[in-house]
This record gives C-alpha cells, structure tokens and sequence, in this order.
C-alpha cells in the first residue's frame, strides 16, 4: 500500500481542518472559493488515504501520522 509523505498529510489536513471549521454550519457565511478549496482538500484527502469519505480520510489521515513518530503527529491547537 502506498502511503502519503507525513509532510504533504499534515499539510492538508491542518488546511482542511482549518477551512472547514470556517466554513461549518453556523459558523460565518464563507466565500465560494474557500467553500471550493474546502471540497478540494476534502477530496485530496480520500485520495491520498485511499477512503471514500472525508470523515474517514480525516481519521486515517490522524492515524498515519501518529503513527509515523511522536515528532510528526499533528499538532493540537492551543487552548483546546
């Protein structure tokens, strides 16, 4: 099975993270190119995670890079 460079991964789930709570339900109304970029990730995601669900991909994506070493897992936001 291939699997993504931890780099690229951590990119663009902390982007996906960050731009989908923006653009979640009640939250401020987003623009359609940050809503586009949302689905984008989204799908880069499930591609590269091998899933068809961006819940999924999420999930995967955590648990490739935990498990790829402490020094490259993603890091939590501050305060949370």
């Amino acid at each position: 099975m291939l699997v993504p460079h931890p780099t690229v991964l951590r990119r663009l789930l902390a982007e996906y993270q960050e731009l989908s709570e923006s653009a979640a339900p009640g939250a401020a109304p987003v623009d359609a190119v940050t809503r586009q970029r949302v689905e984008d990730l989204g799908y880069t995601l499930c591609v590269v995670t091998g899933t068809r669900h961006v819940g999924a991909a999420v999930r995967t994506a955590t648990r490739l890079l935990a498990s790829s070493g402490p020094a490259r897992a993603v890091a939590e936001p501050a305060g949370e």
